[in-house]
């Protein structure tokens, strides 16, 4: 497998800084800050570089616009406030960029944001202070892709229309409003470093065509996804705790948000946690566990994801040394045209797992140009996967198509412990569903409790153990149109294949 090589952002400074309140800022969470806070991020541009310091104190904002060679410093004690839309004034207007038919509004604008940068060179958000969205909207529109096949997960097939539109509100709805924390379009060598975000709008941070990004020491607790890598090139996440009920924790995307088809490459996950625990529960210790159920009517998110939007090509990609804490399990997904290969995952520990354990999918969705055609999945190595208390409905899922089988998996050291007894009905052979929203439940309780690979080739198994309390009627392992080119070292209890 080709390894992975990132360079960790080298952020450029000059020696000066800024103080936000030489520049009118009040910190005292009343008195509208952004225009001060914005005033100093000019001043450090024309000095040629500097740090812009929020000290001590509640900063109330809308959007700032981050500039070359600035770095935003959030201090220890120091809270940036994003502002609610009304008396006191308005987020930055999603820019005009056309019809945008191929993704979400969310990914198709970054201008509506509490903190944005676009064609921006070296710059950096540091420090210990916290970033609280109790402005931003986690919502906005839909696509307008005329197909309109897999657009929602199946999950949500019996929501009420009325229920749907609360989650996508319309675009007129959305002037003035943010809805994200950090958004950040075409920037080069970004570092993001030590500060927490508590509810982040649709996306705590959406970064889009990024060469060189630095992602350390966050804490993120956010009401729908948290770290969102798209078309990202030479990046690190590490050390970084993400809790997502509501969505996905670490997602890498390859959406035409930008107008062009591009991709994901080099990216290292590493010592990373990702949680669905109840919203502001991981920062404030409590980690509760009231809330069973995401906006899709699956049990609660907060994993780590390459997909769903997946135009592009995802490569050399290692997820290393992470824990998932009650979540839906690891999922790489292609279904819009992309490849995904050279991808190793390794040392992953999960436990309470509210879906599969392990989920490849390669679909057919095609959300795209005239002419897209079906990706491919290949080179996918897992090692050293251990979890537990998985929901009995879901094994470990391989799931390509007959004519475009995942191709040369590795699967290696992989021990799964279920929970017991599933009552619902289990199809003996699922449907292909092709043009699906790719998830776990799309199939629904899968024919074999503990692995399940249908459409694969070049399939290599070294040290599976499937455990699961009580008895199943279901087999333990089940391999549909699957070329195993070898299978050593598996053990199933109760059960044998």
């Amino acid at each position: 497998m080709t390894p992975v090589s990132v360079t960790p952002a080298k952020i450029v400074r000059t020696g000066a800084t800024f103080d936000v309140r030489d520049h009118g800022a009040r910190g005292d969470g009343i008195a509208l800050d952004s225009p001060a806070i914005n005033a100093a991020i000019l001043a450090a541009e024309a000095a040629g570089g500097g740090m812009v310091i929020l000290p001590p104190g509640r900063y109330l904002s809308f959007s700032l616009r981050l500039k070359n060679r600035v770095t935003l410093v959030i201090e220890d004690g120091a809270t940036l406030v994003a502002a609610e839309k009304g008396q006191l004034g308005a987020y930055d207007l999603p820019e005009e960029r056309g019809p945008q038919l191929y993704q979400d509004f969310g990914h198709s604008h970054w201008h509506n944001s509490l903190i944005w940068a676009e064609h921006a060179e070296d710059i950096a958000i540091i420090g210990k202070g916290r970033i609280n969205g109790a402005g931003l909207t986690r919502n906005g529109p839909g696509t307008p892709w005329s197909r309109q096949a897999g657009e929602r997960p199946l999950s949500m097939a019996a929501m009420p229309a009325a229920d749907i539109g609360k989650l996508e509100r319309n675009r007129a709805a959305m002037q003035g409003m943010g809805n994200k924390a950090i958004a950040l379009a075409h920037c080069k060598r970004v570092k993001l470093d030590g500060f927490s975000i508590f509810k982040g709008g649709h996306f705590a941070l959406l970064a889009s065509e990024i060469d060189g990004l630095d992602i350390t020491n966050l804490d993120i607790d956010t009401n729908r996804d948290g770290l969102d890598l798209d078309c990202v090139r030479n990046a690190r996440v590490e050390r970084c705790r993400v809790n997502t009920p509501n969505d996905d924790a670490i997602v890498l995307k390859t959406s035409l948000g930008l107008g062009r088809r591009s991709s994901c490459e080099d990216i290292a996950i590493r010592d990373c946690q990702v949680s669905g625990f109840d919203l502001g529960t991981m920062l404030d210790g409590t980690r509760q566990r009231t809330q069973e159920l995401s906006p899709d009517r699956d049990r609660v998110t907060g994993r780590i994801k390459l997909g769903t939007e997946s135009n592009g090509d995802f490569r050399r990609i290692r997820i290393a040394n992470c824990r998932f804490e009650r979540s839906r399990g690891l999922a790489f997904e292609t279904v819009d045209g992309g490849v995904i290969e050279d991808v190793l995952a390794e040392n992953i520990e999960m436990a309470e797992v509210t879906t599969a354990p392990l989920f490849l999918r390669l679909g057919a969705r095609l959300r795209g140009p005239e002419g897209t055609t079906t990706g491919a999945m290949r080179n996918i190595e897992v090692r050293g996967l251990k979890a537990t208390g998985i929901d009995p409905r879901f094994a470990a899922i391989l799931a390509g198509l007959p004519d475009h089988p995942i191709e040369c998996v590795q699967l290696r050291d992989i021990d799964l412990s279920f929970r017991g007894g599933t009552s619902e009905p289990v199809p003996a052979s699922p449907l292909e569903l092709a043009d699906a929203y790719p998830e776990p439940s799309m199939f629904g309780p899968t024919p074999a409790w503990g692995f399940w690979a249908r459409h694969v080739t070049g399939l290599e198994v070294k040290g599976l153990r499937l455990n699961r309390d009580g008895n199943d009627p279901r087999p333990p392992v089940l391999l549909d149109d699957a070329q195993v080119a070898r299978v050593e070292d598996a053990q199933y209890w109760p059960g044998e294949v």
